[in-house]
C-alpha cells in the first residue's frame, strides 16, 4: 500500500507543477487597434488632439522666448538713459527680441511729446503684444468644449449600432453588442481625454500670459519713471 502511495505522489506533484506553470493567455489589446474600434468618429478626435498638443507646445515656447530677462533689460535701459545715450537705448531695444523691448522702443521714439502721450503709445503697443501672446490659446478653449461632445456623438452611434444589430439578428448576445460597445466606450473616453488636455493647456497657458502681462506692466511703469527722472 505504501509503495502505491509513493508512486502516486510524484505524479500528483508533477500535475500540480504543470498547472502552476501553465502560461497565462495575453489578453492585452494594442492601443492603435483599440482606437480603430472607435470608427470614423475617431478621425476628428485624433485631429483635435494633434491640434491641441501643437498649440500647447508652440505657445509655450513662444511665451518662454518672449519672457526673456526683463530686469537685466530694464537695468540696461536705465543705465543708458542716465547717460543720455538715447541712440544706445534704441539699439538695445532693436537687439532684444521681446514684447517689452518693442514697448520701450515705441516710448523712446515718442520722447519729446507729453508723458501722457508716450504712456498711451506704450500701452497700445503692449495691448498688441499681449494679443500676439494669446494667439490660438482661445482655440484650446473651443476644443475643450467640443471634444467631449464629439465623443458623446460616438456614444449615440454605438448605441444605435447595438440596437440595429439586435434587430437584424433577432438575438441578444456578445456578438451583437460588442462592436457598438467598442464605439461607445472608445469614443467617449477619447473625447474626454482630448477635452481634458485642451482644458488644462488653455488654463496653463493663460496663467503664463497673465504672468507675462504683469511683468510688462511693471516694466512699463518703471520706464515711465525713468523718463520722469530724466
Amino acid at each position: 500500500m505504501s509503495a502505491f502511495l509513493l508512486q502516486v505522489a510524484p505524479a500528483a506533484v508533477d500535475t500540480a507543477t504543470t498547472v502552476a506553470t501553465a502560461p497565462v493567455a495575453d489578453t492585452s489589446v494594442p492601443v492603435i487597434d483599440l482606437l480603430m474600434r472607435g470608427g470614423l468618429i475617431m478621425i476628428p478626435l485624433v485631429a483635435l488632439s494633434i491640434l491641441s498638443v501643437y498649440i500647447i507646445i508652440e505657445r509655450y515656447f513662444t511665451i518662454r522666448r518672449a519672457a526673456g530677462d526683463p530686469d537685466t533689460f530694464m537695468n540696461g535701459i536705465r543705465s543708458l538713459m542716465v547717460k543720455g545715450d538715447l541712440a544706445g537705448a534704441k539699439l538695445l531695444c532693436a537687439q532684444t527680441a521681446s514684447p517689452l523691448a518693442r514697448m520701450v522702443e515705441k516710448g523712446l521714439r515718442r520722447i519729446g511729446l507729453p508723458l501722457k502721450e508716450i504712456e498711451t503709445s506704450v500701452e497700445n503697443v503692449g495691448k498688441i503684444e499681449i494679443a500676439r501672446l494669446e494667439k490660438n490659446i482661445s482655440i484650446l478653449g473651443i476644443i475643450a468644449g467640443i471634444a467631449p461632445m464629439i465623443g458623446f456623438v460616438g456614444t449615440i452611434i454605438g448605441v444605435i449600432k447595438i440596437f440595429y444589430s439586435i434587430a437584424a439578428t433577432k438575438e441578444f448576445g456578445i456578438p451583437q453588442v460588442a462592436d457598438g460597445l467598442y464605439v461607445k466606450l472608445v469614443t467617449s473616453a477619447t473625447g474626454l481625454i482630448v477635452g481634458i488636455i485642451a482644458h488644462v493647456g488653455y488654463h496653463w497657458l493663460s496663467i503664463l500670459v497673465e504672468r507675462m502681462v504683469f511683468r510688462m506692466e511693471n516694466s512699463a511703469i518703471e520706464f515711465m519713471d525713468i523718463l520722469q527722472d530724466n
